[in-house]
């Protein structure tokens, strides 16, 4: 399914609007917008994959999220800016907001530090080689570990487990330590997994994010995944700590694992235009 959001029409002069013209200039939109989805899709999709493209009115990432929800999707692709200036520093209101309150898995893509199409120049299944899946052993790193699992099996992929060891203490004995967690990923790949894909298991200490970015540049990971906690305030607020600054520096398409968890009883945001 593809999906554009044009934001709504404010009148600057709501006394004089005409609401006729108003109604419209928004079908007009919807109409242009859809179009131009076609075409995309039509430039783009490839091996008989079918597309569904809409076009809706609205707050951005009020209309997705609820469309999401709506029609039950089990992933939201968006793009990011660029790697420039100020798109370094901010995300962007509507990824931003995506990645903190989806209820499904949001996979984050912006122009990778290498290339990710054929030697051909032709694009083709994107190759998903080098899955990176970060693991903190909470349950939400486990259920990030089953689609990193997924796609290196499926993609015949290589699989690195990378947990960050942050705040040691400096009488710490760091080899030992080191160790531990090494025994602690161990245990996190099932015998089957070992079977199906290729894997390796890494730990490091520091910053977590910022290992995370040395790894993936170093080894020219294609995906990295990662598992964050659910929406309530004290999620929301330290969910730029690691995961939002990954998504937001790092060399590659990033996947975003939310807890699973039972659908808000409250109604959404915004009804879908």
């Amino acid at each position: 399914m593809l999906e554009h959001v044009t934001e709504s029409l404010t009148p600057m002069y709501p006394y004089y609007a005409f609401p006729n013209a108003y109604l419209e200039i928004s079908q007009e939109l919807r109409t242009h917008a859809e179009q131009q989805l076609k075409e995309f899709a039509k430039a783009h999709t490839r091996h008989g994959v079918q597309t569904e493209c809409s076009a809706h009115e609205g707050v951005v990432a009020n209309v997705i999220l609820d469309l999401a929800e709506v029609q039950g999707v089990s992933l939201i692709v968006m793009g990011t800016h660029g790697l420039r200036g100020i798109d370094r520093v901010l995300l962007g209101s509507v990824t931003d907001k995506v990645l903190r309150k989806a209820h499904c898995p949001v996979l984050a893509v912006r122009k990778p530090a290498h290339d990710l199409v054929t030697q051909t120049g032709v694009p083709d299944v994107m190759p998903l080689q080098r899955i990176l899946c970060c693991t903190d052993f909470s349950d939400q790193s486990e259920q990030a570990l089953e689609y990193a699992v997924s796609l290196a099996t499926e993609y015949g992929g290589e699989l690195t487990l990378l947990h960050v060891l942050e705040d040691v203490a400096d009488s710490a004995d760091i080899q030992n330590e080191i160790a531990k967690a090494m025994e602690s990923l161990e245990k996190c790949i099932s015998p089957e997994t070992r079977r199906n894909c290729k894997t390796k298991t890494l730990a490091r200490i520091g910053r977590p994010y910022q290992q995370i970015l040395e790894l993936a540049l170093e080894s020219r990971t294609d995906l990295i995944v990662m598992g964050v906690r659910g929406r309530n305030a004290l999620d929301l607020a330290v969910f730029g700590s690691t995961t939002y600054r990954v998504v937001q520096l790092g060399p590659c398409p990033v996947l975003v694992v939310h807890t699973r968890e039972r659908k808000p009883s409250s109604p959404p945001d915004q009804k879908i235009s």
